[in-house]
């Protein structure tokens, strides 16, 4: 894992973490759901951000995985979506992959009360989710892309009921969004199927740094590169 042992995740506020988010994640936006931030450190300085919150889709989250619990209430507050991972060119192979499991130990010790995690990977603009599937998530859904949209000024965003962009002439871009689940708890129960990762060469949905790739490919690759 080379220098990646050497990455130290703790808590950062809010306005630094939506700061380096803006600057070096694909998307260049903020999630304002977000209110717990780690930040990823090496050689004493920030090259790294995870950001989690309420989930930003809660219309069919709570079905996802049995807690036991029968109050939604209760519910919400057993779960955190990783909603932004952001990292510059600083932090070695595997940083991204070793910064979530710190995270996860870090909510586990300091937020008992949180049993799952939901994270969604972008495979229309960015990856098929990587650094989940490293970091033991389950992959629970790989859906065509129906939100995310190329304005006609250029920009990318995504369509939902509260968006405030004009979509008229807006060009739907052609990709997948892949729903991953982790289960700090393991006597929870994810309720939906799980899918193996094979799925995603299948569908034609594998996509590495915005470039269509397989699985299988992309194991070559690093083989090459060893």
């Amino acid at each position: 894992m080379g220098r990646a042992k050497e990455i130290i995740v703790k808590v950062i506020p809010a306005k630094i973490a939506n700061e380096f988010v803006k600057k070096h994640h694909y998307s260049g936006k903020v999630v304002n759901l977000s209110n717990l931030h780690f930040g990823c450190f090496l050689d004493d300085k920030l090259h790294g951000v995870m950001s989690y919150g309420p989930p930003m889709d809660k219309r069919n989250v709570l079905k996802l995985v049995d807690s036991g619990k029968q109050n939604d209430n209760q519910k919400w507050n057993e779960m955190l979506e990783l909603n932004r991972m952001a990292c510059d060119d600083y932090l070695p192979k595997y940083s991204e992959s070793r910064c979530i499991a710190i995270s996860i130990k870090l909510i586990k010790k300091n937020a008992p009360q949180i049993k799952w995690l939901l994270s969604y990977s972008d495979a229309t603009q960015c990856g098929d989710g990587t650094i989940y599937r490293a970091s033991g998530f389950k992959l629970t859904q790989i859906n065509k892309n129906s939100t995310i949209y190329q304005l006609k000024d250029g920009s990318i965003v995504a369509k939902r009921g509260d968006s405030n962009y004009n979509f008229e002439d807006a060009k739907a871009l052609k990709g997948y969004q892949n729903r991953y689940i982790y289960l700090i708890d393991k006597t929870c129960k994810i309720t939906v199927p799980i899918l193996p990762f094979s799925k995603i060469d299948e569908m034609g949905a594998g996509m590495y740094k915005g470039e269509k790739i397989t699985l299988a490919g992309r194991r070559d690759n690093n083989a090459a590169e060893a």
